[in-house]
């Protein structure tokens, strides 16, 4: 045991702390005092004496004198003040990821260090404290040119980004700088922190209103809740990111909103793509674009959806405004998660997530709410790697939404476009009381003919349709037409097509759906119900296409 002396009476002191010596360890020789000493120093400080003892000695101070010697992080501080916190060194740099002496308090895990590099300031944001001195950082930026002797500034607090009126119209990066070639964003625009809580259960609102989207098969089976959150599901190419584009011009056209799009772990190519068509179709003015690109490190990837919704909220709380969040991908927000807990040492849990897989999804989950007379509706892309369902990510992405759409690969395989699958595809809302019965009942029994005709294809591609009964050859029949009704073409992709974009009312998808299970267009020709809007275009392209036939 080493025994310490003080200038004053020990038995006038209050109970005293230990603190580990930021040398190397017990039996190690300090660098500044060349002599032997322990690991444990005990630290004690008060008005009226700053008694401070390491590296096998001790030191007293009286009167609150500062002691800045061989321990910087001692340094007394005016009664009632805080630990100065200035600067930082870095000490290793492994890719993304940063070590460095912390000269003064710790920063909080979550906080920024900005850290001067031949190309410009990187960004890292706190995620470890390895001991009393050092931390550990996630860069959100590339760290070429950062070097271990670097230093750091610690300006206190997470990242903030810009919010409000004046981010309309721009595409930023997650630091909330511009992206778009467009002028510098004002030096006064308000500012919110990425981080924040969930709102509490009082002060969220309950919300059932139907956001119609125009797009017959979504409005039919999975309803979206406006205030809600919904997810579409699928593999590579099916048509997710098409879903989305769509569902963001009928929002800025339908309704008096805002919408907000998060780009995270896309391809840069379909980013400018996005930008250029939204510019052209003049829904770009009401829209804010937040891009972390899949080239980007990890740490950029990961926060990239809380920079979108941070802006999403401000529209909320402060603006009074309905919004339209949406993301694409959600999946690879939890595959940047991955990635970073990889990076800082964390063990891996089923099929190599992060440990905190659930913990990060509903902490992005949660924060999406309608509070007050606005609300926050979001809309979720989530690739399903390797179409596995079953995968952890997306059984914890699932877990969180109100409306759940499938997007099929064999639908899209079939040119059934938009390939949602109609019998995995839910929603809570499509309940009689929310929806109507109407409607209820009419999506009941869509479901139960398509499913009916599915059960049935295995017996049609061995023996043949016409090897069915009379009962079962009538229902093949409406169920392909109802699949054929059920697309229709996007104003978003009317450039690829040659199309004309549709945007059908819910009433009319009802009683077209109805008509077709009741039998009114059994003879009428498949072709005449693929690709259109309302029954009533069906009815015009059937009667074009008999009066042909008799001209014939």
């Amino acid at each position: 045991m080493v025994v310490f002396s003080f200038p004053i009476p020990v038995d006038d002191l209050p109970p005293l702390r230990q603190k580990l010596c930021p040398c190397p360890g017990r039996g190690m020789r300090c660098p500044r005092h060349r002599d032997v000493h322990p690991r444990i120093f005990i630290v004690r400080s008060s008005e009226s004496h700053f008694p401070a003892v390491g590296c096998g000695r001790a030191r007293g101070r009286q009167k609150g004198t500062d002691d800045g010697g061989h321990f910087p992080f001692l340094a007394r501080s005016p009664a009632g003040a805080g630990h100065a916190m200035s600067h930082a060194v870095v000490t290793a740099v492994r890719g993304p990821v940063l070590d460095l002496r912390v000269e003064g308090e710790l920063p909080a895990i979550n906080d920024i260090l900005e850290i001067p590099g031949p190309a410009g300031t990187v960004v890292a944001e706190v995620q470890a404290h390895l001991d009393a001195q050092h931390v550990r950082a996630i860069a959100l930026q590339s760290t070429q040119g950062v070097a271990r002797g670097g230093t750091a500034r610690i300006p206190g607090g997470p990242l903030s980004v810009p919010v409000g009126e004046a981010v309309l119209g721009r595409l930023l990066n997650v630091l909330g700088a511009t992206g778009d070639n467009g002028p510098a964003l004002p030096a006064d625009a308000p500012r919110a922190p990425i981080h924040r809580a969930a709102p509490s259960l009082a002060s969220q609102t309950a919300q059932t209103k139907v956001f119609s989207t125009g797009i017959k098969v979504l409005d039919l089976l999975a309803p979206l809740a406006q205030g809600g959150k919904s997810a579409m599901f699928g593999g590579a190419g099916v048509g997710k990111t098409v879903l989305v584009m769509e569902l963001i011009r009928a929002m800025v056209s339908g309704y008096d909103g805002i919408s907000v799009f998060a780009g995270v772990g896309e391809r840069s190519r379909e980013g400018h793509e996005m930008l250029n068509e939204m510019r052209d179709s003049g829904v770009l003015d009401q829209t804010v674009l937040v891009y972390g690109q899949m080239n980007e490190p990890p740490g950029a990837r990961w926060r990239v959806p809380l920079t979108a919704l941070s802006i999403a909220e401000h529209f909320r709380d402060v603006e009074a405004k309905n919004v339209l969040l949406l993301m694409d991908n959600v999946f690879r927000f939890v595959q940047a998660g991955s990635e970073v807990s990889g990076l800082l040492g964390r063990m891996p849990s089923r099929v190599g997530y992060q440990p905190t897989l659930e913990t990060e999804v509903a902490e992005l989950q949660e924060r999406i709410a309608s509070v007050g007379q606005a609300s926050v509706t979001a809309i979720e892309a989530v690739y399903v790697p390797a179409d596995d369902f079953t995968d952890p990510a997306v059984a914890a992405i699932s877990a969180h939404v109100d409306s759940t759409v499938v997007l099929s690969r064999q639908l899209a395989s079939e040119g059934i476009y938009p390939a949602i699958d109609p019998i995995l595809t839910t929603s809570v809302l499509l309940d009689p009381g929310v929806v109507g019965v109407e409607h209820a009942t009419v999506a009941g029994r869509l479901r139960e003919v398509i499913e009916h005709y599915q059960e049935l294809r295995d017996v049609i591609a061995l023996l043949g349709v016409e090897e069915l009964g009379r009962e079962e050859r009538l229902l093949v029949g409406r169920a392909r037409r109802l699949q054929r009704f059920l697309t229709q073409p996007f104003f978003v992709a009317s450039a690829y097509t040659g199309m004309e974009g549709r945007s059908v009312p819910i009433a009319e998808t009802v009683k077209g759906c109805k008509a077709i299970l009741d039998g009114d267009c059994d003879d009428w020709d498949e072709g005449s119900l693929y690709m259109i809007g309302t029954l009533d275009e069906a009815r015009t392209r059937e009667e074009a296409r008999r009066a042909k036939g008799k001209a014939a």
